[in-house]
């Protein structure tokens, strides 16, 4: 099973270090010295992590046969890939793999379908879950405790509250008025 652990950004410097935006609880495991991984675009790897540092809060890693900021601005944007146990689980149970995550079912605290778990977001500040609707089209639900507060691996579903207004697109789209009209009667 492969676990996406990183993105690399920009290069820093001149000798082939690159920032690293962290996408695993265990950086120290995953991106640590002598680990090598797949990329997304596989044409940019396998990298083999040759350093590490952190620097002003932020990853810093140089690859195996990357010398240069040229090589390095090369690099920019590819998905660092980690191989890992399927059987494996992080050590927080309040944490999941995006393989665990995807093909599960969502429903609401009431038991209303929600739909299907297709993919998982990252962004820098949460992450997003990308919910495939029973009647089409997608929702995107935060992925935060306040939304979100059972995962249930065992029964393959997740029960969800959303905030008003989440998952009322497509009945907000059905109480609007007819195009050409705004609902007022006029003689």
């Amino acid at each position: 099973m492969q676990l996406v652990v990183g993105r690399i950004g920009r290069a820093h410097g001149i000798k082939g270090e690159v920032t690293v935006e962290v996408r695993t609880d265990e950086p120290e495991l995953r991106l640590a010295p002598g680990a090598v991984l797949a990329t997304d675009p596989a044409s940019a790897g396998p990298l083999a992590v040759a350093t590490g540092r952190v620097h002003s809060g932020r990853l810093l890693l140089s690859f195996e046969g990357v010398t240069d900021r040229t090589a390095a601005e090369q690099l920019r944007n590819t998905l660092l890939i980690a191989e890992v146990d399927p059987e494996e689980s992080p050590e927080d149970p309040e944490e999941f793999y995006d393989h665990q995550l995807i093909d599960l079912d969502v429903v609401t605290a009431d038991g209303e379908p929600v739909g299907r778990i297709v993919e998982i977001s990252h962004l820098p500040y949460q992450d997003l879950l990308v919910v495939r609707r029973p009647g089409g089209g997608e929702a995107l639900i935060p992925f935060v405790a306040e939304v979100v507060p059972e995962v249930d691996l065992a029964e393959q579903r997740m029960v969800v509250t959303p905030p008003p207004g989440l998952l009322d697109d497509d009945r907000a789209e059905a109480a609007e008025p007819p195009s050409g009209t705004d609902g007022v009667d006029r003689p």
